[in-house]
């Protein structure tokens, strides 16, 4: 199946709303301040969107760790293997944690408050994108089916039927005979009728 655009910005979206609420707990927890938290927590809504669907449209290139099952009416339907999901959620947390280093940095001026926040969502963010990413799979939405390829079946001799039109002969009262299609071939006179001897029967 094939991923739209539009999927991949909704799906962005849903994941920031749980990842910021992680990250602006974190920064509070780390910074002691809710004010530089929530600061944090704004800045990386947008940064986080654009990284994620960067992300998601360069996996989307990749087929990695993917079952294909072909449905009944031809369709094709991928389902990402559990592992899969773990390490794209590895993967975006790689890029995802040090855009946040880099805002908690500029926004506390404090490199040890940074580091702090990004190393411990390295671990809380990728449970959080795992889970995300397996609910996303249960949705159809934005999602185009393959379309089925319809296999030409093979060529074979086929000796098309011959139908044999039969024929009715019968006499008329001038001497000739009628056809008649589409019965058996009989002659029947339909006035008496005698062929005089030496003579033939015109047609």
């Amino acid at each position: 199946m094939k991923e739209h655009h539009y999927r991949s910005v909704i799906k962005g979206a849903t994941w920031r709303v749980w990842a910021t609420m992680d990250t602006i707990l974190l920064s509070w927890f780390f910074t002691g301040q809710i004010g530089s938290a929530l600061k944090i927590g704004a800045v990386e809504v947008f940064t986080k969107i654009f990284v994620f669907y960067v992300h998601e449209r360069i996996w989307m290139k990749f087929d990695w760790w993917r079952t294909r099952t072909v449905q009944p009416d031809g369709t094709t339907v991928v389902t990402d293997q559990h592992h899969r999901s773990l390490i794209k959620g590895a993967s975006y947390r790689f890029f995802g944690t040090l855009d946040t280093i880099i805002i908690a940095f500029f926004i506390t001026g404090n490199y040890t408050k940074a580091f702090s926040i990004g190393f411990a969502e390295v671990f809380t963010k990728i449970g959080f994108y795992y889970l995300h990413e397996r609910l996303w799979m249960k949705i159809s939405w934005g999602l185009s089916k393959d379309v089925p390829v319809a296999v030409a079946a093979p060529v074979s001799s086929v000796t098309a039927p011959v139908s044999v039109v039969e024929t009715k002969l019968t006499a008329d009262s001038g001497g000739g005979l009628i056809l008649t299609p589409g019965h058996p071939l009989t002659v029947r006179e339909e006035t008496p009728y005698a062929v005089p001897p030496g003579t033939s029967t015109p047609l």
